[in-house]
């Protein structure tokens, strides 16, 4: 094309200029990838920026996000709502441009990135998405059919993560995956062979990826062909390998000091005589704009156009479909559901990872897009839909997915998926394993993704598997992080109600924690008192002369001991407290209403972590060091909880407070 090289030059400049006048960011990539971002978007990527948020739109993730100077100028070139006075306010506080890209924050970024390697994964869950549902829908191909693209580093291939990403998207053959990976050979501390000698070519096809070389990463033909062969018929993602200059025509090009600071102004100047662009700070000349207004955005308005006639048509042919759509592409089903949690049939005992299985099921007849899956352990975690296909290249309409065990990769494709719109979605694993998983659930959280965790297997109660398997601090991690919710119930109603509060979320990711062993259907358990994330679930008799307070199945061990204790002529009450996070939003005034007892006459109670216990009660009995093996009924008791000790407890702070 024409203006190729003056274009690229001014991306290239804007990408200097910016993380001069911020005196922060990473240069050498975006200068070594613009030749790559400038091909897609003017050749390939198809998006219309007055609707950044179009479905059928092709995704764009840039998994290295430290190189968001690069995606930001591209935005502005592209018409989206980034302007020039945007890119000057790069990692500015309250700017439009902060130092990784943020979805939701900025127009026309379609997945927040910077933690290296979730990109790939996040891009993977996109292309899953595409796949689902198109088999979702009559004429589903007509609805979703777009391209998932990514843009990765050394850093990202690096990552435990992406090699998850990689081995799972390769396995579902996600064709119109394409992954860019600009081959500098450049980490921040130096040459990439002091930390890395894979050959990344045969690692991905030894995955199932098809792999295309582009030698010279200044060449936007080659990188144009490459593009064309991966959107052949291929049936395999395919990785584009573009051998590029780190931080290319600075004088410390190909080096790791343009990794990570900016090149300084004298630098930057030298730069861009070597581009011969001969324009000031942050100036873009018209002919710049002239080739994005030609190709991208004439062709996105045109494909948006397009498809709103082709929608409205659906709409009369497909009416009901078409309401579905609409109602559930930005992951809102609250409307949808139907179910009354409270009316479910006391059964006795049942492990709440069982009753998890029932909401499951239940929740999935009303939610024909609800699919899920779990890290090799459905059968223990009892996330299968029943009488459903698993997903797979030959069922793509599939509900169950086996994500096999990558436990990160899972919950990071998870975060794509909802980012994509249209499906809600859950993952299980045990409980211990949320370490694996607690980058992604971050990430959810800060993306406001309401993204479902069921986490079972919830205490030491586990027994034989011992402290590797017995989770103690992990409630405590997942409790820290703002915006997620976690949720621990007590028997099977406050489960139905646990997962019906998660699917009704929109903006925030829920955890599920749920027991391997049975547990006591509660009387008073309700949907209600979940939903306030606190409630009394066992009254006193006449007046609170203590206040037990418990989730999970230490509820049942707190209504044995008040029942004990009421022999002994004290009065308790039981506060069920499933959720921290809904509970604390309410008012200091009506938390205390519902403890009843002062801070001091409380104990709280919970075979994990006391961490954050002590907000609500004087004294915790928990389980403050790693577990044991041997039968969860005997480590349970040997670790202290059982009724008469909570007893026992109980009158022991009574007699010292009178």
């Amino acid at each position: 094309m024409r203006y190729d090289r003056l274009a690229i030059s001014a991306i290239r400049s804007l990408c200097l200029d910016g993380t001069n006048n911020a005196n922060s960011g990473h240069p050498g990539m975006a200068l070594s990838s613009a030749p790559i971002l400038y091909t897609l978007f003017t050749r390939h990527l198809v998006s219309d920026p007055r609707h950044p948020n179009w479905v059928n739109r092709d995704r764009f993730i840039l998994s290295a996000g430290h190189a968001s100077m690069l995606l930001y100028s591209m935005l502005h070139l592209s018409g989206f709502n980034v302007t020039m006075q945007d890119l000057k306010e790069f990692r500015k506080l309250g700017s439009k441009t902060p130092g990784h890209p943020e979805v939701g924050h900025t127009p026309g970024v379609d997945c927040t990135a910077g933690p290296l390697g979730q990109g790939i994964a996040q891009a993977a869950g996109f292309a899953v998405a595409e796949t689902m549902l198109r088999e979702m829908y009559p004429e589903g191909e007509k609805l979703f059919n777009h391209y998932t693209y990514c843009l990765v580093g050394d850093g990202c291939l690096e990552e435990g993560v992406s090699q998850e990403a990689i081995s799972y998207a390769g396995m579902q053959k996600l064709n119109k995956l394409i992954v860019f990976y600009d081959y500098n050979s450049v980490t921040l501390d130096g040459p990439l062979s002091d930390s890395s000698i894979d050959d990344t070519a045969k690692r991905f096809m030894s995955c199932g990826w098809d792999v295309i070389n582009v030698e010279d990463g200044n060449d936007c033909e080659a990188i144009d062909q490459a593009i064309i062969k991966a959107k052949g018929n291929s049936q395999h993602p395919t990785l584009i390998i573009v051998k590029t200059i780190i931080g290319y025509g600075t004088p410390n090009q190909g080096t790791n000091k343009v990794h990570g600071s900016p090149v300084g102004f004298t630098d930057a100047e030298k730069a861009k005589d070597f581009y011969d662009y001969q324009y000031a700070q942050f100036e873009v000349p018209n002919e710049v704009y002239d080739v994005f207004k030609d190709t991208f955005i004439s062709r996105g308005i045109r494909a948006f156009d397009e498809y709103e006639k082709m929608f409205e048509d659906y709409k009369t042919r497909y009416p009901e479909h078409a309401k579905f759509i609409q109602t559930t592409i930005r992951n809102d089903v609250s409307s949808l559901l139907l179910s009354n949690t409270d009316s479910v049939p006391a059964i006795g005992e049942e492990a709440t990872r069982v009753s998890s299985g029932h909401a499951i099921n239940i929740f999935a007849s009303e939610l024909p897009n609800l699919v899920g899956g779990s890290a090799d352990v459905a059968s223990s975690t009892n996330t299968k839909i029943k009488d459903v296909p698993f997903y797979s290249p030959l069922n793509r309409s599939g509900r169950n997915m086996n994500f096999g065990i990558r436990e990160f990769g899972m919950a990071s494709i998870q975060n794509g998926m909802l980012l994509h719109g249209g499906l809600r979605t859950y993952v299980g694993a045990f409980l211990v394993f949320s370490d694996y998983m607690k980058p992604a659930i971050r990430m959810a959280a800060i993306s406001k993704l309401p993204a479902i965790y069921v986490l079972t297997h919830d205490t030491i109660a586990l027994g034989e598997d011992g402290p590797t398997h017995q989770p103690v601090e992990h409630l405590a991690a997942l409790r820290s992080i703002p915006n997620c919710d976690v949720i621990r119930p007590c028997d099977i109603k406050e489960t139905m109600a646990s997962w019906k509060l998660a699917l009704e979320s929109t903006n925030h990711p829920t955890c599920l924690i749920f027991t391997r062993q049975k547990v006591e259907q509660q009387v008073d358990s309700n949907y209600e008192g979940v939903k306030q994330g606190g409630y009394v679930i066992s009254p006193e008799k006449e007046k609170v002369d203590f206040t037990l307070i418990a989730c999970g199945s230490e509820v049942a061990l707190a209504i044995k001991a008040q029942r004990l204790l009421l022999e002994d002529g004290i009065d308790v009450r039981v506060v069920s407290l499933p959720s921290m996070y809904r509970f604390n939003n309410r008012s200091v005034e009506e938390q205390d209403a519902i403890f009843g007892a002062p801070y001091e006459k409380r104990l709280a109670i919970e075979m994990l972590s006391s961490f954050g216990w002590y907000r609500y009660a004087k004294t915790v009995l928990s389980q403050d060091e790693f577990g044991a093996s041997g039968k969860g009924s005997e480590v349970v008791t040997h670790f202290g909880f059982t009724p008469y000790n909570v007893k026992n407890i109980v009158e022991d702070i009574l007699n010292e407070t009178k």
